[in-house]
């Protein structure tokens, strides 16, 4: 890990002690994997950075917008994480601005790690997948690794602004293979991928306190 990521996963662990919160990480094994892949993970609040920090493999960036170079500490830490960026109001060059992302993948051997939601998401299910995420471990020909956080609503209420210490799950699911495939494959890549970190989702939302037990729904 590089020196500036090094201090800002150190000031996340402390915040995350100031907060209360627990992590419970399973399916590492499935991160042991070498070369540059794609991390898709769903996306509820700026909580998740703290889950990143926990598990952030080596050589893994991420794609934010723009727009988060300049909103203080959040553009802060993307500067020192070394996070690409792309300009997501422009449509229409988002597939050379993939293309250019997996390019750069391949050429330094890094990871992208993407919200595919493409937005914050606190409905107790996942949003529909945006598709680039899919495109660029195509055109890379990289394995797409799911990650799913368990939900955040039994310790977070958004509109009354409450937190509560709780304790978060997350699952790191096998990896899928993208070799050979080609755009054509990119929806069905981009549906498997939704089906496995939903069925995932509902499993690790239950009650977090019985691990074991039946899950609630």
């Amino acid at each position: 890990l590089s020196y500036p990521l090094r201090i800002i996963r150190s000031l996340v662990r402390h915040v995350k002690y100031f907060l209360g919160l627990r992590f419970e990480v399973t399916g590492w094994e499935h991160l042991q994997t070498q070369g540059p892949y794609v991390i898709i993970s769903n996306h509820q609040s700026s909580l998740d950075v703290l889950g990143m920090m926990e598990i952030l493999p080596d050589r893994c960036t991420m794609i934010a917008k723009k727009e988060l170079v300049y909103a203080g500490t959040v553009g802060l830490i993307c500067w020192l994480g070394g996070i690409v960026f792309i300009n997501r109001k422009k449509t229409s060059d988002a597939k050379s601005v993939m293309a250019d992302a997996a390019q750069t993948m391949l050429d330094e051997q890094i990871r992208l790690w993407v919200f595919p939601e493409g937005t914050r998401n606190q409905r107790g299910d996942l949003l529909p997948f945006k598709k680039g995420a899919f495109h660029l471990a195509v055109q890379a020909q990289v394995p797409i690794i799911p990650i799913v956080f368990s939900s955040y609503s039994n310790f977070y209420l958004r509109k009354e602004k409450q937190f509560k210490s709780g304790t978060i799950r997350l699952k790191i699911l096998p990896k899928i293979e993208t070799k050979g495939m080609t755009s054509d494959d990119v929806s069905s890549l981009s549906d498997k991928s939704f089906n496995v970190m939903r069925s995932a989702f509902m499993e690790i939302s239950g009650s977090v306190t019985q691990s074991n037990g039946p899950l609630r729904h």
